[in-house]
């Protein structure tokens, strides 16, 4: 009996027990599913979030005060004076390497925003920034505009707010836009609504206020403030020079000796690195619930090819009397798992691919259909493996069966 034969057996003992082979089937088919639809969502949400958003984050790098480091030798480490104002716009007008540079600064992160009546909790962030802030944030403005130069030049009392402080101060769909609000006791023009953003790095920008950075310095009073530098470059091949180009310039602005720099020029994470922190998780979940699906898809087969080789334990008498090796009596119920396993994987493979791009759908609309055939690929490889997995004792046990004691069995 060669490989070929036990092919054809092996298939015409599935077409025998055809209801009970599809009912196994189905069972690997779930965990197939479960597998393949969180993955394909997964995939299709990155997609998305890449093509929106595939300039945020890249090319760029911030430049800051440098923090001490510790302690050494029982005493702190050396505290470096923050970057003043006069500092930072300095540095932009000298910065002579194709870009856009941004400066801002956290005015509070505990404001209250009044209108009218209305007023907000105690937990508005005021930031105060260049027109490039926004960009270089990766905010959206839904409603409304940007910052002009002449605002950001002249300090205008204009605001851009986001989406909680909309909703706290212009109820009954009133429009926000050119309507007041007082922060820190100054009154603003409202230009512009940011875009809702949900939680993100520990803040949301839906509770923020951005003014520009020179009223932000007005009604910081005495406050000194700590002033942040994010530099975008355009072509990501002249990034080190870009780099390099800032540490000089920052050096001659702040004065220090070569290799002993008060500030830190580093570059920034982008999202595709954010988002591939948080698509970890998710995939090493669905990789969870999958494999615990599987675990009982393969207990489940297991089971039914121990019943089948129950069944057929005259038959596997007749097979050896004629000559069957053990090697050959193993193959046989080992493909006859695997090839149910295959049929339960190309339908979880179909129905994940539909149920993750339909999750997708629910998600974005402009989401293009993802096909993952990556995780095809391995879902067909865990097929196999589950199917050996789950064949094997049975067909082991089919293969010990002494030819004389199987051709008695009733």
């Amino acid at each position: 009996m060669n490989l070929i034969q036990n092919i054809r057996e092996g298939l015409s003992a599935i077409n025998a027990n055809l209801l009970r082979s599809i009912l196994t089937a189905f069972i690997v088919a779930i965990g197939i599913t479960s597998l393949v639809g969180i993955l394909t969502a997964i995939d299709g949400i990155q997609s998305s979030i890449e093509d929106s958003f595939s300039t945020l984050g890249f090319n760029s790098f911030n430049v800051e005060t440098k923090r001490p480091r510790g302690r050494f030798g029982g005493r702190s480490g050396k505290v470096f004076d923050p970057i003043t104002y006069k500092q930072a716009t300095r540095f932009a007008k000298n910065y002579k390497e194709a870009s856009s540079v941004s400066i801002s600064s956290v005015v509070t992160g505990i404001a209250e925003i009044k209108r009218l009546s209305e007023k907000t909790n105690p937990n508005v962030t005021i930031v105060g920034g260049t027109d490039q802030y926004i960009v270089q944030e990766g905010l959206d403005v839904e409603e409304g505009r940007n910052f002009s130069n002449v605002e950001v030049q002249y300090g205008s009392n204009v605001a851009i707010i986001g989406q909680d402080i909309k909703s706290s101060l212009f109820k009954k769909h009133a429009d926000p836009i050119n309507g007041e609000i007082t922060a820190l006791g100054t009154r603003y023009r409202v230009i512009g609504v940011l875009s809702k953003q949900g939680a993100a790095d520990g803040g949301s920008a839906d509770r923020r206020v951005v003014v520009p950075l020179q009223s932000a310095r007005s009604i910081a009073g005495n406050r000194t403030l700590r002033y942040a530098i994010a530099v975008s470059v355009k072509n990501g091949m002249d990034m080190e020079m870009a780099m390099g180009e800032a540490k000089g310039v920052m050096r001659l602005i702040r004065r220090d000796r070569i290799g002993e720099e008060s500030f830190t020029v580093e570059k920034s994470e982008s999202l595709a690195e954010r988002l591939a922190d948080i698509t970890g998780y998710l995939r090493a979940g669905g990789f969870g619930i999958g494999f615990i699906t599987l675990l009982g898809a393969s207990i489940g087969l297991m089971n039914i090819m121990m019943v089948s080789v129950t069944e057929r334990t005259r038959e596997i008498g007749v097979r050896k009397a004629l000559g069957a090796t053990p090697l050959r009596i193993r193959q046989q119920f080992l493909i006859e798992a695997i090839v149910v396993c295959q049929l339960g994987g190309i339908l979880g493979m179909i129905l994940g691919i539909l149920v993750g791009n339909l999750v997708t759908r629910f998600i974005g609309d402009d989401i293009s259909f993802v096909v993952p055939w990556v995780w095809m690929l391995v879902s067909v490889m865990i097929g196999i493996i589950v199917g050996l997995a789950s064949g094997y004792y049975p067909a082991w046990k089919a293969s010990r069966l002494d030819p004389i004691e199987a051709l008695r069995f009733e």
